[in-house]
C-alpha cells in the first residue's frame, strides 16, 4: 500500500515513463562512457599500433572485466539494499548498506590490483595471447592495474550515486574521466608518440578523476545520513549487499570466463586456419567492444529500473513494479532492433574504424560480426529481466538468469561445435547461445509474472 510517506518519494507516484528517463539516461551515459573508455583506447591504439595493439587489449580485457564485476557486486547490491531499506523506512540500516558497500569497493580494489601485478605474465598466457601479442599486452596491462582501485570505485560508486537519487551526478562522474581520457589519449599516442603505454596512461587519469569525484558525491549523500560508523564492516551487512549484487556479478565473471576461454579458442582454430593466431583474436575485442556499447545501454536502462523497481517492492505497490519491468523491457526492443540493423547492414565500416588490416582480416572481422552478433535483438532481454529479479530481492533467480547465456550456453558451445566446424564453430556459438538465453528468460518472467501480486 501507499503510505503517505511513500507518495512524498518522487519512486512512489511519478509516471513510470517519466522515473525510467530520468534515472535510465544518466545511468545510460555513465555506462556508455565506460565502454567508451575501452572503444577509445581501441581506437587510438589501432590506429597507432594496429591489429597487434587491438589484440593486446582484447587479452587484457578479461582484468578489466573483474574490476567491473567487483563494482557491481558491491554497487548494484548496495543501491538495491540501501533502497529496499528507505521503502521500508529503516534509513539507518540503508546507511550501514551504503557505507559498506563502498568500503568494500574500496578494499576489492586494492586487492585486485596487488594479486595482478603480482601475477601479470602468468595472468596473459593464460588468457591465451599469442607470442606476438604478448609485449604490447604486458605493457598495456601493467600501467592499468595501477588504475583497478579506481575503476572498481567508480563502477560502484555510480550505483550508489544513483540509488542516493542523484542520476545526474553519477554520470557527471564518469563523463568527466572519459573526457579526460579522450583528451589525453590523443596527446600521448598521437602527440607525445607513447603508443599504447600511452593509451594506458590516459585510462587510469581519466578513472582517478572519476573515482574522485565519486568519493565527494558519497560523501555528501542526500537521502541518508551517511556517517564513519557506517563505513565499519559488518558481515551480516556486506554479505547482504554481495547477496543482491551476486547476479551483476557472476553475469561480468561469467563474460570473464567466457572470454578467456574465447582467445584460447580463437588463437587455437586461428592457427589451423588461414586467418592465423592474432588476427581472430584482435577482430574479436573489437567487436566485443563495440557490443559493450550496446549492452551498456542496455544495463543502464536495467539500472535505470533497479530503484523503481526496488522502492516499489518495498513499499508493496507491485502493479508499479510490473509497469516499470515492461516500460524497460519495450524500450530495449527497440535499440535491439536498431543495432542489430546496424551489425548486418555495415559491419566492414564499423570494423574499418579501427585502424586498416590485411583482407584476411577483414573477411574475418565481417563474417564474424554479422554471425556471432545475429540474435542482438533478442540480447536486451536477459540484463533487464536479471537485474529486475535482483531488485525484487530474489538473487538466485537474477544469479540463474545472468549465467544462462555466458556460462550455462555460450561456454559449452565454443568448446563443442568448433571440434565439428573449426573457427567457424566459435561464431556460430554466438547465436545459438542467445536465442537459447532469451527462451530460458522469457519463461521465468512469464512465470513471475503470473503471480496474483502483480495482478491484483
Amino acid at each position: 500500500m501507499e503510505t503517505g510517506k511513500v507518495r512524498e518519494n518522487p519512486l512512489g507516484y511519478e509516471k513510470i515513463g517519466s522515473l525510467l528517463g530520468k534515472f535510465a539516461i544518466p545511468s545510460i551515459i555513465s555506462m556508455l562512457v565506460g565502454s567508451l573508455y575501452n572503444i577509445v583506447d581501441q581506437f587510438f591504439i589501432g590506429r597507432s599500433v594496429g591489429p597487434l595493439g587491438n589484440a593486446a587489449t582484447n587479452i587484457a580485457f578479461p582484468l578489466s572485466i573483474s574490476c567491473v564485476a567487483l563494482g557491481l557486486l558491491f554497487g548494484i547490491g548496495g543501491a538495491s539494499t540501501s533502497n529496499i531499506a528507505l521503502g521500508q523506512k529503516k534509513e539507518e540500516e540503508a546507511a550501514d548498506y551504503m557505507g559498506n558497500a563502498i568500503s568494500m569497493l574500496f578494499i576489492s580494489g586494492i586487492l585486485l590490483g596487488i594479486f595482478s601485478e603480482a601475477f601479470l605474465p602468468i595472468l596473459l598466457k593464460f588468457f591465451g595471447s599469442p607470442a606476438d601479442v604478448y609485449p604490447y599486452a604486458l605493457t598495456y596491462t601493467r600501467i592499468t592495474c595501477i588504475g583497478m582501485p579506481f575503476l572498481i570505485l567508480t563502477t560502484g560508486g555510480g550505483n550508489l550515486i544513483r540509488a542516493d537519487g542523484r542520476p545526474k551526478n553519477a554520470m557527471i562522474c564518469n563523463l568527466s574521466g572519459a573526457i579526460l581520457n579522450t583528451v589525453l589519449d590523443a596527446l600521448f599516442v598521437f602527440v607525445f608518440k607513447w603508443g599504447i603505454a600511452g593509451a594506458a596512461w590516459a585510462t587510469i587519469i581519466g578513472q582517478t578523476l572519476s573515482a574522485v569525484l565519486g568519493i565527494y558525491y558519497l560523501a555528501n549523500c542526500k537521502t541518508m545520513d551517511l556517517k564513519l560508523k557506517n563505513l565499519k564492516l559488518k558481515m551480516e551487512t556486506v554479505g547482504r549487499v554481495a547477496s543482491l549484487g551476486t547476479a551483476a556479478f557472476s553475469n561480468q565473471i561469467a563474460m570473464m570466463v567466457v572470454q578467456i576461454v574465447m582467445n584460447n579458442s580463437l588463437k587455437h582454430y586461428g592457427a589451423l586456419s588461414n586467418y592465423g593466431e592474432s588476427i581472430p583474436i584482435a577482430c574479436a575485442g573489437i567487436i566485443s567492444k563495440v557490443n559493450g556499447i550496446f549492452i551498456s545501454i542496455v544495463v543502464g536502462i536495467s539500472q535505470g529500473l533497479q530503484p523503481i523497481v526496488s522502492f516499489n517492492h518495498g513499499a508493496g505497490n507491485h502493479k508499479r513494479v510490473k509497469e516499470g519491468y515492461m516500460t524497460a523491457l519495450r524500450s530495449g526492443a527497440v535499440l535491439a532492433l536498431l543495432v542489430f540493423l546496424a551489425f548486418q547492414i555495415f559491419p566492414g565500416r564499423i570494423i574499418s574504424i579501427f585502424g586498416d588490416g590485411s583482407p584476411e582480416y577483414f573477411e574475418f572481422g565481417i563474417k564474424y560480426l554479422r554471425v556471432f552478433m545475429f540474435f542482438t535483438f533478442l540480447n536486451f532481454v536477459q540484463p533487464i529481466t536479471s537485474n529486475f529479479f535482483t531488485a525484487i530481492g530474489s538473487p538466485k533467480v537474477g544469479m540463474f538468469l545472468s549465467l544462462t547465456r555466458q556460462i550455462i550456453y555460450l561456454l559449452p558451445l565454443i568448446i563443442v561445435l568448433p571440434l565439428m566446424m573449426g573457427i567457424d564453430g566459435i561464431m556460430y556459438a554466438g547465436p545459438a547461445a542467445d536465442l537459447l538465453a532469451a527462451l530460458t528468460t522469457a519463461f521465468m518472467m512469464f512465470r513471475e509474472l503470473k503471480k496474483p501480486i502483480y495482478n491484483g
